[in-house]
C-alpha cells in the first residue's frame, strides 16, 4: 500500500557517538523517506555528533539534546513522547549507525497502514538474506529471547532485540507512556505489547553492519545485559495489564 500524502511521520534516530555515520544516514533517509520528519535525540554524545546533525539540519530535522547519558531506553523515549505529543501518525524507530536501511521503512509501515498491526519489528530472521546479522553473542541472545516470548506470551518473534520498528497511533500513545527506558528494552517492549494485547507482526529486513565507531558492549557487558534483560522480560510479563484510557 502506498502511503497517504497527508500522513505524518516521525523517523526517531536515537544516537550516541554516531559522528562517523550520522550524516549518511540522515542523506540516506531523505533519499528514501522525503516527506517524513527526522528526530535525532542526541545521547549525551562528546563526539561531534551534534555539530554534523546541526549542519545538516533543515526544517525536517528536530534535534533533541539529553544533558545526561540516559541510554537507549531513555533516549528511545524522548523520541517517542515527542512523535505522540506532536501528534505523528506513525513513528519508526531507526538506529545511527547506518545498521538499518532506510528503504526498508515503507515496508515495515505497511502492516500499519493495513490495519494489521499497531507495532511491526524489522527481523533479520523471517527469512535467509545476505544481510548482517550480528555478532554470535546477540545471535545467542536473540535465540534465547525468541524462545522466552514464545513462552510467555505463545508468539514466536524472530528478532526480538532488533530496534528496527515502526508504531502506529494507537501504540505510538502506548510507547509514549510505557516504554521500558532502560539500557536495552527492544525484548521487554515486545513482552509488554504483547501482554497488553496489541497487535504485534515482524516482517522481514535487510540489515548492514554499523558504519563507523564501535558497539559499548563486550563479552563480559554482554553476559550481564543478558542476565538484566531476562529478568526485565519476566517482570514485564507478571505485572498486571494496563488499563485502556
Amino acid at each position: 500500500m502506498k502511503k497517504k500524502p497527508s500522513e505524518a511521520i516521525c523517523i526517531i534516530i536515537p544516537c550516541h557517538n554516531e559522528a562517523q555515520c550520522i550524516e549518511t544516514v540522515l542523506q540516506n533517509l531523505r533519499r528514501h523517506m522525503p516527506d517524513a520528519h527526522y528526530v535525532f535525540v542526541n545521547d549525551a554524545s562528546t563526539d561531534q555528533t551534534e555539530q554534523i546533525i546541526r549542519r545538516n539540519a533543515d526544517e525536517k530535522v528536530t534535534l533533541l539534546n539529553l544533558p545526561v547519558n540516559l541510554g537507549i531506553g531513555g533516549a528511545v523515549q524522548t523520541g517517542l513522547i515527542y512523535a505522540w505529543r506532536n501528534g505523528f501518525d506513525y513513528a519508526v524507530k531507526f538506529d545511527g549507525d547506518g545498521q538499518h536501511l532506510a528503504e526498508e521503512i515503507n515496508a515495515i509501515l505497511e502492516p500499519i497502514r493495513n490495519g494489521k498491526a499497531d507495532l511491526v519489528i524489522g527481523s533479520r530472521f523471517l527469512t535467509n538474506n545476505s544481510g548482517f546479522k550480528s555478532t554470535f553473542m546477540r545471535r545467542l541472545g536473540i535465540w534465547i529471547f525468541r524462545i522466552l516470548s514464545s513462552l510467555l506470551t505463545g508468539r514466536t518473534i524472530t528478532d526480538n532485540t532488533s530496534g528496527f520498528r515502526a508504531y502506529g497511533k494507537r501504540a505510538l500513545e502506548f510507547a509514549a507512556k510505557y516504554y521500558p527506558a532502560f539500557d536495552y528494552p527492544e525484548p521487554e517492549e515486545v513482552i509488554l505489547f504483547l501482554h497488553n494485547h496489541y497487535r504485534v507482526e515482524e516482517i522481514p529486513v535487510a540489515m548492514a553492519e554499523r558504519k563507523g565507531g564501535s558497539s559499548s558492549i563486550n563479552h563480559i557487558k554482554a553476559v550481564y545485559y543478558m542476565v538484566k534483560v531476562v529478568f526485565s522480560v519476566f517482570m514485564a510479563a507478571l505485572r498486571p495489564r494496563i488499563e485502556s484510557r
